[in-house]
């Protein structure tokens, strides 16, 4: 089956000495994985290359074959021109860590539309702001609802929250955030992208990093530490 869809690049594999394995979260068809041959052969090679940067937006016309096998570009285009998002460090570590939390998060060859625009206006309000400390946190926790494990925030006036089913309750249990830790995780249910006020400081925004990234490893199976963790927490150190 031939198609034509905006997609998102979510990872990108070296493969032998010359090809390339690019993971593509899709408008039309979700997850999809495809093969690029001699990716670093051709007169063309750095721009092809330039394609498969993390988080780049691209359009695309492919063969999917839906075999569960890797499918083919047929021709690719850059969507969205991004013109900071992979210059500018603090914004090129951000996408390197959402990227890996995408990889992590997104498993199904389903389509999802409503989660593809989410993170399609997310990375241009990005390319398109310089105020991003709390960038990822909103993203990470916006995400989930579209995966389904967004916090119930019915009760949120409760001094504690609950990790495993996602509400907010009178009591500690063990798998309860302390109170500080709620508050924190409070303050970032109310910010969005566009807010302007410095909610945390550095150590508070790592409290949240860390509450996100163990709420996500709660309601996902197999979802692991990002390896750029360390690298998210010097830059924005």
């Amino acid at each position: 089956m031939q198609v034509k869809t905006k997609a998102i690049v979510i990872s990108s594999l070296k493969f032998q000495e010359k090809s390339l394995i690019v993971k593509c979260f899709t408008l039309s068809h979700g997850l999809k994985s495809y093969f690029v041959r001699d990716a670093f052969s051709s007169r063309k090679s750095n721009q092809k290359i330039a394609y498969f940067q993390p988080l780049t937006i691209l359009e695309i016309e492919a063969v999917h074959k839906n075999k569960g096998t890797l499918e083919n570009f047929k021709e690719i285009k850059i969507g969205t021109p991004f013109h900071s998002i992979h210059s500018d460090i603090f914004k090129s570590t951000i996408v390197m860590f959402i990227s890996e939390i995408l990889h992590h998060s997104i498993h199904e060859e389903e389509k999802n539309e409503p989660l593809f625009e989410f993170l399609e206006a997310a990375l241009e309000w990005l390319d398109n702001h310089d105020e991003i400390a709390n960038f990822h946190l909103i993203l990470m926790l916006e995400t989930t609802k579209y995966l389904g494990f967004y916090p119930d925030t019915s009760d949120v006036n409760m001094p504690f929250f609950e990790m495993t089913e996602g509400v907010f309750t009178p009591f500690h249990a063990i798998s309860s955030l302390t109170e500080h830790e709620t508050n924190l995780f409070k303050k970032l249910i109310d910010l969005k992208f566009d807010s302007d006020k410095k909610t945390f400081h550095v150590i508070e925004r790592q409290i949240v990093l860390k509450v996100l990234i163990d709420y996500y490893s709660f309601h996902l199976d197999g979802f692991k530490k990002p390896k750029s963790l360390d690298i998210l927490k010097e830059i924005f150190s």
